[in-house]
């Protein structure tokens, strides 16, 4: 039997400080979520899903409620699963009334014949499969709208550093599961997607190797698919921490202000973190199955 691990993100980004107690309480009742399920034999799919709802369902998260605004004053929300044990996944892009995307992500991996849904016709989907639509107005925090109000103005806008939140967990059967869910960037172009929903990009998992979710500025995660390219190293021999810090770096050295991060685990249960950023909080399960949080690196994982 495989001794079970959890990491968590809260995403990469200049976090507020006034703000980071309450991000590290959300962090806490996340991964203890998580690692309920794990602990009591549940499966690294279910501990993902149920610990990303608790930080969609967080304010302080651009993820579900909390999420930033794009330019047209909506909300518009990604979201991906991945299944290591099949190397799977289910993905949706651009929904603005689905409260739980990564519900949905799982729900279009697992029954439907397709992966990618988008917009309208994930929303169509979603209520077949008996999932209420709710309000734009939902998602939308009294800060976020005051600050989408000083855009429009050309005004300069206080933004708090609320990032895509992402969880990856290995199960007592070695099953590995990553998910990711974001609201996009602030005062992003209606129908902008970014790297959340893509796979390999935005997650990934790999029951042979590890699993990773990815977090920053989406344009430069796809264009090195930041997820797969972590998993990818712990592939060929390179410890789970160092795979994390070299994925990262590459992109770091190729992009100006890159603006990333990712958690990894590999198939061993060892942990690895990075980011480039002033700040991404982490939570995971130590060897002791103890939880940890921490608002930026040095992770002592």
């Amino acid at each position: 039997m495989t001794t079970p691990r959890l990491i968590l993100h809260g995403g990469a980004g200049p976090w507020e400080k006034d703000n980071h107690e309450q991000v590290l309480e959300g962090m806490r009742q996340a991964i203890q979520i998580g690692w309920d399920i794990l602990k009591n034999g549940g499966t690294a799919l279910d501990a993902v899903e149920q610990a990303t709802i608790i930080l969609e369902d967080h304010p302080l998260f651009d993820a579900g409620v909390g999420s930033f605004l794009n330019d047209q004053g909506e909300v518009e929300m990604d979201a991906l699963i991945t299944d290591g044990a099949t190397r799977d996944f289910g993905a949706i892009a651009a929904v603005t009334q689905i409260k739980n995307p990564i519900t949905l992500a799982r729900l279009i991996m697992t029954r439907t014949n397709h992966r990618f849904f988008v917009a309208d016709g994930a929303e169509r989907i979603a209520v077949e499969f008996g999932m209420q639509l709710v309000p734009n107005f939902t998602f939308i925090t009294e800060e976020e709208f005051a600050n989408f109000k000083k855009r429009l103005a050309n005004q300069t806008a206080i933004e708090p550093g609320r990032g895509t939140v992402g969880a990856v967990a290995l199960d007592q059967n070695g099953n590995i599961a990553s998910a990711t869910s974001t609201g996009g960037s602030p005062h992003k172009k209606k129908g902008r997607v970014g790297d959340v929903p893509i796979f390999g990009a935005g997650g990934y998992a790999d029951n042979r190797f590890g699993g990773a979710s990815s977090t920053g500025i989406g344009e430069n995660i796809m264009r090195h698919l930041l997820s797969k390219h972590a998993v990818d190293l712990i592939s060929s021999g390179v410890p789970a921490h160092d795979a994390a810090v070299a994925a990262v770096e590459a992109v770091a050295n190729s992009i100006p202000s890159p603006e990333v991060g990712v958690i990894v685990l590999d198939s061993k249960g060892n942990l690895g973190a990075h980011h480039t950023t002033a700040h991404m909080p982490v939570a995971w399960i130590d060897k002791d199955g103890t939880p940890q949080v921490s608002m930026t690196k040095p992770y002592n994982i």
